[in-house]
C-alpha cells in the first residue's frame, strides 16, 4: 500500500478535525433545548377537539405566540389519543402537551415519576354515557354493548367503575354483564346508528353527536363528582424541558391562563376559533352549532383538580386496569400560582 507523505497526512488529519468540529457546532446550533444561541424551540401537543379548547384557541388566536415572545419558536403537533402524545414526550419529540388524566398518570408511573409534571389545568367535564332511548336504567344495560374510546383510557375507567358500583361486571376482553367495546370516537356515531353498539361513554363533541343521532344521556359524568368538577384536560411538560427552560414554561403557563380567559370571556369568538382551527387540521370545520351545544357541559379552568385525578387512579386500580401509583411530585404549580397571583386571581392549592 502506498504511504502518504507526512505533510499530506497532517493536512488530511487537520481537515478531519476541523470537519468534526464544524459538525459538532452545527449539531449544537440545531439543539435549541441544549441552550445553544438563537430562539428556544417549544414543541407543544394538543388534540383538535372541544375538550382541548384552551389549546386550540391559544394556537389559533396567537395567544401562545404572543406570550412566548420572539425568543421562543413555537412548534405545534396534534394527536388523536393520549398514548401517542406520551410516546412523543418519552422520545424527546415533544416538550409539553395538553392531555387527559389517565395518560398523565401512565407517563408518571412508567417513568417512575421522572418524565412529566402537571403545570396547569385546562378543562373539566364534557363527558357522558349516551344510550338508545329505550334504555332508561342501569339494569337495562345488562347484555348490552357500550363503547369507550380505548381500553384503559379515562372514559373506559369511568364506565367500568360506575358499572362495578352498580353491581355489573365487565372484563378486559369484552365479556361480563355489560360488553365494553373500545373503539375510536370517530367510529362511534356510525356504530351507534347502525345498532352495533347500544351506547357509549365518550367526551364532547361525541356526546352531542350521539344525542343528535337519536341517543339520550343516561349519565352526565359531572353528577358523579364533588361540585360536578373533574379534570378532563390538563397541561403537562417534560421534566427535562422544565429544568432546562423554566422561563419558557412560565410563559407557556401565562399563555394557558390567557387562553382560558379568552375562552371564558369571549365564548362566541372562541367557538368560531375552535371550528376554524379544527377545519385547518382535519379539512372540515367543526359545526359551530355542535360546539355551542357541547360548550355548556364544559368548564375551562386553570385548576387541574388534582383530587379527581387521584380518585380516577383509585377507580382504575379498583377495576384492575392499573397498579397503585405514588403521585407525589406529579404537580408543579409554582408558575401557575405566580401568574394567577400577579393577575389578582385565586391561587391553586399545591397537591
Amino acid at each position: 500500500m502506498r504511504r502518504l507523505p507526512f505533510r499530506r497526512l497532517v493536512s488530511l488529519t487537520t481537515l478531519a478535525v476541523v470537519g468534526a468540529a464544524t459538525l459538532g457546532a452545527t449539531a449544537a446550533c440545531g439543539d435549541d433545548a441544549a441552550g445553544a444561541s438563537g430562539p428556544v424551540t417549544l414543541r407543544l401537543g394538543y388534540f383538535p377537539n372541544i375538550t382541548h379548547a384552551p389549546a386550540v384557541v391559544g394556537v389559533e388566536q396567537g395567544i401562545f405566540a404572543e406570550k412566548l415572545g420572539s425568543d421562543v419558536k413555537l412548534e405545534t403537533k396534534t394527536f388523536n389519543a393520549g398514548p401517542a402524545a406520551i410516546e412523543a414526550i418519552f422520545s424527546g419529540a415533544l416538550d409539553a402537551t395538553y392531555i387527559g388524566p389517565n395518560p398523565t398518570v401512565n407517563a408518571f408511573s412508567k417513568s417512575k415519576g421522572e418524565a412529566v409534571r402537571v403545570v396547569s389545568g385546562a378543562a373539566s367535564g364534557g363527558v357522558a354515557l349516551v344510550v338508545k332511548p329505550e334504555i332508561t336504567s342501569v339494569e337495562q344495560l345488562r347484555g348490552k354493548k357500550i363503547a369507550t374510546p380505548q381500553l384503559g383510557n379515562t372514559q373506559d375507567v369511568a364506565l367500568r367503575y360506575w358499572l362495578k358500583e352498580k353491581g355489573l361486571k365487565t372484563t378486559k376482553e369484552g365479556g361480563g354483564d355489560v360488553k365494553v367495546v373500545p373503539q375510536e370516537n370517530a367510529q362511534t356515531v356510525e356504530t351507534f346508528t347502525s345498532g352495533t353498539i347500544d351506547g357509549a361513554w365518550v367526551p364532547e363533541p361525541y356526546v352531542s353527536r350521539l344525542v343528535n343521532a337519536g341517543g339520550k344521556v343516561l349519565v352526565d359524568e359531572r353528577d358523579l363528582w364533588p361540585d360536578r368538577k373533574f379534570v378532563i384536560t390538563n397541561l403537562i411538560v417534560s421534566t427535562k424541558f422544565l429544568k432546562a427552560h423554566p422561563d419558557v414554561v412560565k410563559k407557556l403557563v401565562e399563555g394557558q391562563v390567557a387562553a382560558n380567559e379568552f375562552v371564558n370571556t369571549k365564548p362566541d369568538e372562541a367557538q368560531q376559533a375552535v371550528s376554524a382551527h379544527i377545519g385547518k387540521i382535519t379539512g372540515k370545520p367543526l359545526d359551530v352549532k355542535l360546539i355551542k351545544q357541547a360548550w355548556p357541559t364544559l368548564e375551562f379552568t386553570n385548576d387541574p383538580i388534582a383530587a379527581s385525578l387521584k380518585t380516577g387512579l383509585d377507580h382504575a386500580v379498583a377495576v384492575e386496569l392499573t397498579q397503585p401509583v405514588d403521585l407525589n411530585g406529579l404537580y408543579d404549580l409554582t408558575f401557575l400560582n405566580e401568574v394567577l397571583k400577579a393577575q389578582g386571581e385565586t391561587e391553586v392549592s399545591q397537591p
